[in-house]
């Protein structure tokens, strides 16, 4: 990402140190991730110590230091998700992109994580795939679901 496109963010919030969050989460929405460069020049334009805006791209979930795939990829296992079946969606999950939970494939394209809840619980087993959700997930329709992302 480059630093005219930086800016152009930092600018829709007016420069605002209080805006921090929103900057960080527009450009993490972009760019996948959050470079060090790019949070070096959040700092210097917001005026916001770098220690600071590390211990928030830490802290919270949404935020990633290191590069994620195109496709991100959740698997509720929730309670009830985990009781009809979350474990196998999982599993099959894992074996048509190659990845573990917490990994992001060499090629950029998936990013594989685990949640506890998507807060649909009734349709459980649930996948979400790029923020759209997939209730009732079954291992062939998870597979399914999964090679139309690729």
């Amino acid at each position: 990402m480059d630093n005219d496109r930086i800016d152009q963010i930092i600018d829709k919030h007016h420069g605002e140190a209080s805006s921090l969050i929103q900057v960080l989460l527009e450009i993490q929405s972009e760019n996948h991730w959050l470079p060090k460069e790019v949070l070096e020049r959040v700092s210097e334009k917001l005026h916001v110590p770098l220690t600071r805006i590390l211990y928030i791209a830490t802290f919270y979930k949404a935020f990633s230091l290191v590069p994620k795939g195109r496709h991100e990829v959740h698997v509720c296992v929730g309670t009830a998700c985990h009781v009809r079946g979350a474990t196998r969606v999982l599993d099959t999950v894992q074996d048509t992109i190659g990845i573990k939970p917490g990994e992001t494939d060499a090629d950029l394209k998936f990013s594989l994580e685990t949640v506890n809840c998507l807060g649909c619980c009734a349709l459980g087993p649930v996948l979400e795939v790029d923020g759209k959700t997939y209730g009732n997930m079954g291992p062939s329709k998870t597979a399914d679901v999964i090679k139309n992302y690729e």
